[in-house]
């Protein structure tokens, strides 16, 4: 990350590309127990929020990667109450979950409490469903939480997490989501930020098909979207149903939804299952969704 001229500016070394904002000035400094956590004024995108030097999200487009980490899955679930969420500290996929109304229990577990208190500043529109009678804020290890949770406790899981480096990095692999297989009910549905298809489908999107196959999930399909912001400006959630199908959804409630999205509808849903070649070939492990 470098701060010059007044630019935010994340460069990708391993993909010789960098994506840059034009900042007024800083609203936030502060090195927590876990990350440095930085926000910004941008003069064009709102208020950025950066860990360790890479972006977050930006007021301007995290309705795409917040809309997308939540209504495939609990419109693919046939009747989510009970839903997990891991990670997701800025609270937007938390909002987003709670604009269901079948939900009845929303659980985040998140292990850094200082990102919830920055969101609530400086994103306070991502934070207005945290006094939900529904929602249960929890500072605390993500996998410890999974660990020692009872089973089938949870009919949806959401990993909304950071990129699979340091303390995320177990969030991704099989010990982990072979545990989140286990709190889910039957039929239930865990969904996964899985980075981007463009500059790591190959890798950590493989990877995590890999991982997911064998903690049981035999049924998995990935879905991109666009997030100008994120690296390669195109991301990924990979769904997956523990034996439920995740290749169809409840189109009609879909249709139907009580809420105003910004991205997500049913058509959308239904195209981001229709993988493009490359992104069908990450996917493609064991018996899944894309064989």
């Amino acid at each position: 990350m470098s701060l010059d001229e007044h630019w935010f500016s994340e460069a990708y070394e391993d993909e010789g590309v960098a994506f840059s904002l034009r900042v007024r000035r800083t609203l936030l400094d502060e090195h927590t127990p876990y990350q440095h956590l930085q926000v910004f004024e941008t003069s064009h995108w709102g208020n950025l929020m950066t860990l360790d030097g890479c972006v977050m999200l930006t007021s301007r487009d995290n309705f795409l990667y917040h809309e997308m980490m939540s209504h495939p899955a609990l419109f693919t679930h046939p009747e989510p109450r009970r839903v997990l969420i891991i990670g997701g500290g800025d609270c937007g996929t938390l909002r987003e979950v709670l604009r269901h109304p079948a939900v009845e229990q929303a659980v985040q577990v998140d292990i850094d409490e200082a990102v919830t208190r920055a969101a609530e500043r400086f994103f306070p529109e991502l934070t207005e469903a945290n006094d939900d009678r529904r929602a249960e804020l929890r500072f605390a290890d993500g996998v410890a939480y999974v660990r020692d949770a009872a089973g089938g406790a949870f009919d949806v899981v959401i990993i909304d997490s950071t990129d699979p480096v340091g303390f995320a990095e177990g969030l991704f692999g099989a010990a982990f989501l072979t545990d989140v297989h286990r709190i889910l009910a039957d039929g239930g549905v865990l969904v996964q930020q899985s980075e981007s298809p463009l500059l790591h489908g190959e890798g950590i999107i493989r990877n995590l098909h890999t991982a997911l196959a064998e903690a049981g999930f035999a049924q998995r399909a990935t879905l991109p979207f666009p997030v100008p912001s994120y690296p390669g400006g195109w991301w990924s959630a990979t769904l997956a149903g523990k034996g439920v199908p995740v290749d169809c959804f409840r189109e009609a409630d879909a249709a139907a939804m009580p809420f105003p999205t910004q991205y997500y509808s049913p058509g959308v849903h239904r195209g981001a299952l229709a993988p493009p070649p490359l992104l069908a070939r990450a996917m493609a492990v064991g018996s899944g969704t894309f064989p």
